[in-house]
């Protein structure tokens, strides 16, 4: 898998789309992870440029026809063609632009087909030397297309039969009857490497889910399903750049619950947990499918509002802070009273990173604690010089404890 944080096109062509296609449904994020692949190993591409290249150069000299020289060019063209597209395709990945996947795949296809159209012109020249070469070759260069493709199998498919297909009529055309072992060996040969390439696909993707999986419990609270602080700061990141319906104005709401210290005194911590729970699908189901929420740890939440008006937020604090007075029943039977103070940031008014952000959403809900709970309040610089007093004030404190230690 890339690990360059390129990201690649999809083709946007019917049959590009077709050859791309791994045919068995993936997800979004994973099929644009093999459209990556299909630009890696440049090693590979290195290789097979120069050998085929240096084979139809070879025989070119050997046999200076029409047919011969004419293959030399189109080899030189296709792999030059490659090398230009394959450039200014990571030039316009870095740059965030779409690249030009439908011509890469074509050209792929277009030099699978020239190598096959050397086999063919080597067996039917009747010169067993350029036979045997162009047709070593051919079987070498199959090895570099399923492993630099296998990513995209029917393109692996069509590329081996490209490249290796032509030996049938050339076999024809030789007229040696020694050599129609081929027309067992070709299809047989096909079918292997082009089954091979599924199964490597479906390694792949296995790998790719896996990974996915694991990235996003990594970014998971394990109680709750929401996202934890790394899934949040990378949620607040992505809408910071543009990236989330390419809107950079938003509103963080902190939250924290009241008076959930006693809940778990009173009815233990699995009763706790049971009220976090709750209060995470609460805020699941009152919230846009647009907006996030994650939970920071202890009964600390964040709701991120994707709707840039600052009404929208404050309404919405509104809402969650009726919800929260309410009374709760836990699973056990008990109902429990708490509340739920709120601090509300906006980007990029109280901050452009997500770390500005949630301090200051912090500073407002220390802010909202201190004027009696159960309420919001919004981001000021009031509010941050509070956050910062208390900051201060609290490392004062530990510092003289340690002193007097």
């Amino acid at each position: 898998m890339r690990g360059d944080g390129l990201a690649f096109s999809l083709p946007r062509w019917r049959v590009t789309r077709w050859l791309a296609d791994p045919g068995y449904p993936v997800s979004p994020d994973i099929r644009l992870a093999l459209i990556g692949e299909l630009y890696g190993c440049w090693s590979v591409f290195a290789g097979g440029a120069i050998n085929t290249v240096a084979v139809a150069a070879a025989l070119a000299l050997r046999t200076p026809t029409t047919l011969f020289i004419g293959w030399f060019v189109m080899e030189v063209v296709i792999c030059l063609s490659r090398l230009v597209v394959m450039i200014i395709s990571y030039r316009r990945a870095r740059r965030q632009l779409t690249t030009p996947t439908d011509v890469h795949i074509l050209l792929s296809v277009a030099w699978s087909a020239s190598v096959g159209f050397g086999v063919g012109i080597s067996l039917g020249s009747g010169d067993w030397i350029a036979a045997s070469l162009t047709c070593i070759s051919s079987a070498a260069m199959v090895g570099g297309i399923c492993f630099r493709n296998f990513s995209a199998p029917r393109l692996v498919g069509t590329m081996i039969l490209c490249s290796i297909g032509p030996v049938v009529p050339g076999v024809a055309l030789s007229r040696e009857p020694l050599l129609f072992a081929m027309y067992l060996q070709m299809p047989v040969y096909f079918l292997a490497m082009t089954g091979a390439a599924f199964r490597l696909n479906k390694m792949l993707v296995a790998v790719m889910q896996a990974k996915r999986e694991s990235d996003e419990q990594a970014r998971r609270d394990p109680l709750t399903g929401l996202k934890n602080r790394a899934g949040l700061i990378d949620a607040l990141q992505s809408r910071l750049d543009g990236k989330v319906s390419g809107q950079r104005g938003f509103a963080v709401l902190y939250l924290d619950l009241d008076g959930f210290k006693p809940v778990n005194d009173t009815f233990g911590h699995a009763a706790g947990d049971e009220l976090l729970t709750i209060v995470g699908r609460t805020l699941r189901e009152i919230v846009s499918p647009a907006d996030v929420v994650a939970r920071l740890g202890g009964d600390e939440f964040v709701v991120v509002v994707s709707e840039p008006a600052i009404d929208h937020a404050l309404a919405l604090g509104d809402r969650i802070i009726e919800l929260m007075t309410a009374p709760i029943a836990l699973p056990g039977g008990a109902r429990v009273n708490i509340g739920m103070s709120i601090g509300i940031a906006a980007a990029p008014e109280h901050g452009t990173d997500p770390e500005s952000l949630l301090f200051a959403a912090d500073a407002a809900l220390y802010e909202a604690k201190s004027s009696g709970k159960s309420c919001w309040r919004l981001a000021s610089a009031e509010a941050n010089l509070a956050a910062l007093r208390k900051i201060a004030g609290g490392d004062l404190a530990a510092r003289s404890v340690a002193s007097a230690a």
